[in-house]
């Protein structure tokens, strides 16, 4: 950029240019400039209202697929049809939240001013990731093995374990941003925000997503409904 432009741009952003140095004007830039994306709901602002909608989103799933573990014979059906429905949206969330990571460790100047998850969250990820995995994963050959799947059953059970302990502290660790983040692209009549309509077409997508596959994965419950009764 010409130091003629450069000027005429910084009096929009700073009160007074020529009392800096250089490398203080281009940060400065930089910081305005990702200011301006975070307020049009582009690049760490945007992908933290999706990853709270989705967040927002399986709480509720995961709610619902805690009350069939009551009774887990006759709701079987229902576990099973919520817990398929759950792979879409969980998918979604990893992606955003591994999305965020790389931009960020990759040098992202937008990612790097957002700066990263708190210490705790950082060392929690991994076993966040590696349990959800290993959930719904075994889950998954549970449905396609059938009863006879016992060290996968095990492995279920040994996932679900560590997930609900490591995925209780993650969100009690957002819990008071989750509400305003996953509202912003919802907010008034007409939301405006960059990215709003793709956000929220991301989340339907995984819904819909979910609902065929779980609707599909019923016809697997059958023998496992003979085994528990």
């Amino acid at each position: 950029m010409q130091p003629e432009a450069q000027a005429r741009r910084l009096s929009t952003v700073l009160p007074h240019p020529g009392e800096l140095t250089p490398g203080a004007i281009r940060e400065k830039l930089v910081r305005h400039h990702a200011a301006a994306a975070d307020r049009g709901g582009r690049g760490p602002a945007g992908n933290s209202r999706l990853t709270a909608t989705v967040g927002v989103v399986l709480l509720a799933l995961v709610a619902v697929e805690g009350i069939t573990l009551v009774s887990l014979g006759p709701l079987l059906p229902a576990h099973v049809f919520v817990g398929v429905l759950l792979i879409p949206p969980v998918l979604l969330k990893l992606a955003t939240t591994g999305y965020r990571m790389v931009r960020y460790y990759a040098g992202s100047r937008q990612y790097r001013l957002a700066g990263p998850p708190a210490t705790l969250m950082r060392m929690l990820g991994p076993a966040v990731v590696v349990s959800t995995v290993g959930l719904f994963g075994s889950g998954v050959a549970m449905l396609a093995l059938g009863p006879s799947s016992g060290w996968v059953v095990t492995l279920h059970k040994a996932s679900f374990v560590v997930w609900i302990a490591v995925t209780a502290v993650h969100v009690l660790g957002h819990v008071l941003h989750i509400p305003g983040l996953a509202s912003a692209d919802f907010r008034g009549p007409r939301p405006r925000r960059r990215g709003s309509l793709l956000r929220r077409a991301a989340v339907a997508s995984a819904l819909v997503s979910g609902l065929v596959l779980a609707v599909a994965a019923l016809q697997y419950t059958a023998p496992w409904q003979a085994v528990i009764g």
